[in-house]
């Protein structure tokens, strides 16, 4: 027998076991009751721990106290680097003042020309300082992933201990999965080339937090 015959018939004799019905009722079971592996200790302030993760992994970070002043926050780091007054957003942060900060926004997906693109995040992971974002009208993906400049707003109150933690919280708030979720850990990187590390090969090439909510 070939190794691609040996192949064949296991997932042969897998598929045999039971009709479909059944084996959507085990699969729906087993997605009910997920079985946890090992996980690590995440002890203190997830804000803390979060923040520190995250500037690891080259992001910078910036905390407030409120969402209203996240437009400001967003404004001082754009002024700070040299990057211009226009943003592309997630219609669901068209509810702040962005006209008070003086920036010129547009909530829509993002297009190549794109410089700067602000979202919110469903959760961050303080375990390894990785944002979860889920697409959906309000949040087109390229809004993160397009322009080289990506700033997120994060509120402390959203950050979880682990992944498992994100992937339960979902579940508990939205009970299905969007179309795609995408997680973040700071630019996009690669080292491919003599394994130099290159940020913003394939995605933004700076990543900005903004933390809200009051330090503990």
């Amino acid at each position: 027998m070939s190794a691609r015959e040996e192949i064949l018939q296991r997932v042969r004799a897998g598929l045999g076991k039971g009709d479909a019905a059944t084996r959507r009722a085990l699969a729906e079971r087993l997605l009910a009751a997920p079985v946890h592996g090992p996980q690590p200790v995440v002890d203190g302030d997830l804000a803390t721990r979060f923040q520190q993760k995250a500037l690891s992994l080259s992001s910078t970070v910036e905390r407030v106290a409120v969402m209203a002043e996240a437009p400001h926050a967003v404004r001082r780091f754009l002024d700070a680097g040299n990057l211009g007054q226009q943003a592309v957003l997630t219609s669901d942060l068209l509810g702040l003042d962005w006209t008070g900060s003086g920036l010129e926004v547009a909530a829509r997906p993002a297009r190549d020309a794109d410089q700067v693109g602000v979202s919110g995040c469903f959760c961050a992971i303080a375990e390894t300082g990785t944002l979860m974002l889920l697409s959906g009208a309000d949040t087109p993906a390229t809004v993160s992933l397009l322009p080289e400049t990506h700033i997120a707003l994060v509120p402390v109150s959203r950050i979880v201990a682990t992944m498992e933690d994100a992937f339960a919280f979902l579940r508990a708030e939205r009970g299905s999965v969007p179309r795609a979720i995408n997680f973040i850990s700071g630019p996009s990187r690669t080292g491919d080339i003599e394994q130099t590390i290159v940020l913003g090969a394939h995605g933004p090439c700076r990543v900005h937090l903004i933390l809200i909510g009051e330090q503990q």
